[in-house]
């Protein structure tokens, strides 16, 4: 006799293959990871335009997500990062000059940006080298941290919710203790690449991971607007590509412009 796996139970093994995933096309970088990067700003992108109903049929309309495609082509063909942020800019002013010639929602030039942009980082983080290989892993390690410890030590913890209009389950104790998780990985994964890890560093961490708890926010905001309980339901006990990538999106952009900022990695 069988029984079905609980939400948790399908939560963890779904984690657990994509990881296994992930972490492979992340350990050969180059156009495998360039890949996955593409495959999902392209799956957000998709989830984004059905949740706000942002697909109108109108040339302008067409065009930008025409051009959010040829971005995605430059990023695969490993044009320079200004090249394609740039195209990812003109993709996203055309969506918005939709909306303002009465063609589309305002909603397409934003997701446009929400799934370009960290498509992007993500990828330019990585890039071929060694250091790119640190600085994902480093990336992976304080969202994963953050994500994995705000839930437990949520549900255990209880207390105020942080937001509770958005998304109920969220507290202020699991976002504590997801900040701290996450220092402590993010700290350990440096320490085991021989980062130099000043003062700044455990900042940077933390600011990263209140970045990424944001873009979890984010995300349900938006579900919650247009009364969406899933973006998707392509990854069981997770639902769509975006309920699964929130946070890392926002974390990756987050981190990317640090690097350029500061030189870290």
């Amino acid at each position: 006799m069988t029984s079905s796996l609980t939400n948790l139970q399908q939560r963890v093994l779904s984690a657990v293959v994509l990881a296994a995933v992930v972490l492979a096309l992340t350990w050969f970088g180059g156009l495998p990871f360039r890949i996955l990067t593409v495959v999902m700003g392209a799956g957000v992108f998709v989830e984004w335009r059905r949740i706000t109903q942002s697909g109108q049929k109108t040339i302008l309309a067409k065009a930008a997500e025409l051009l959010l495609i040829l971005a995605f082509a430059m990023l695969l063909a490993g044009f320079a990062p200004q090249l394609v942020f740039a195209a990812i800019a003109v993709a996203s002013l055309a969506g918005f000059a939709a909306k303002f010639v009465g063609q589309a929602s305002i909603w397409l030039g934003w997701g446009i940006l929400y799934a370009g942009v960290p498509a992007a980082s993500l990828a330019f983080l990585r890039g071929d080298d060694r250091a790119g290989l640190i600085a994902v892993f480093f990336l992976f390690a304080l969202v994963w941290a953050t994500d994995i410890f705000a839930y437990f030590v949520g549900r255990t913890l209880g207390g105020p919710k942080m937001a509770p209009a958005i998304s109920p389950g969220k507290t202020w104790s699991g976002a504590i203790g997801g900040a701290t998780a996450s220092v402590i990985a993010g700290l350990s994964v440096a320490g085991f690449a021989g980062l130099p890890a000043g003062p700044m560093l455990p900042v940077i961490i933390a600011l990263v991971s209140a970045w990424s708890q944001i873009g979890d926010l984010f995300e349900s905001w938006v579900k919650r607007k247009f009364g969406v309980k899933d973006s998707g339901t392509i990854i069981p006990g997770h639902g769509g590509i975006m309920d699964r990538v929130d946070a890392l999106a926002a974390a990756a952009a987050a981190l990317y412009l640090i690097h350029m900022l500061t030189g870290l990695f």
